[in-house]
């Protein structure tokens, strides 16, 4: 019972921090990307997970970092946006983990287009006092990634067998029954 309220409970929890801290600071800590990881292991030490499985999702997370930090040299996320990715692909593995960033893609282009228009609105009064809604109206501004990596995260979340009840591969037979 416990296992299955932190597999349902724990990494959605995560990823919605994720996504509210990059909309309303610009910044995801590093603390979270290290919950995710703890978060991780603890859920293979207690659902069995093969050790041949474990390796393949700490590949997975070390390619998107790889990968990512190369985007974050460039400038074109920002350092906890590439922590989180690679967090996250720890917990998909390989098996989900094409499908993560096409959705990350996809969402992370929409919410650029929408950011853009969104700046070239006036903004009404009410809403031009809060400092997070004018961080994200400013032109140079960034954008909060961490919302796209979050979102396209919970959209492939329950497909994998971390959901009660579900399977991935390397778990055992055990966890269908």
């Amino acid at each position: 019972m416990l296992i299955d309220v932190l597999r349902l409970l724990l990494f959605p929890a995560l990823m919605a921090f994720a996504a509210s801290s990059d909309l309303l600071t610009m910044t995801i800590s590093n603390r979270l990307s290290l919950a995710l990881a703890a978060g991780f292991f603890l859920l293979v030490l207690v659902t069995g997970m093969s050790p041949a499985a474990v390796g393949w999702h700490l590949a997975a997370a070390l390619l998107v970092l790889a990968v990512a930090f190369g985007f974050f040299s460039l400038g074109w996320i920002g350092g906890g946006d590439a922590k989180l990715a690679a967090a996250t692909a720890l917990w998909f593995g390989f098996d989900y983990l094409l499908a993560y960033l096409v959705y990350a893609s996809l969402l992370g282009g929409a919410l650029t287009l929408l950011l853009l228009q969104f700046r070239k609105l006036p903004l009404p009064g009410l809403l031009a006092r809060q400092p997070w809604i004018q961080r994200l109206h400013e032109n140079g501004a960034g954008i909060p990634y961490g919302i796209a990596l979050a979102a396209a995260a919970m959209l492939i979340y329950p497909q994998t067998g971390w959901m009660p009840g579900g399977w991935m591969p390397g778990m055992g037979l055990a966890a269908l029954r």
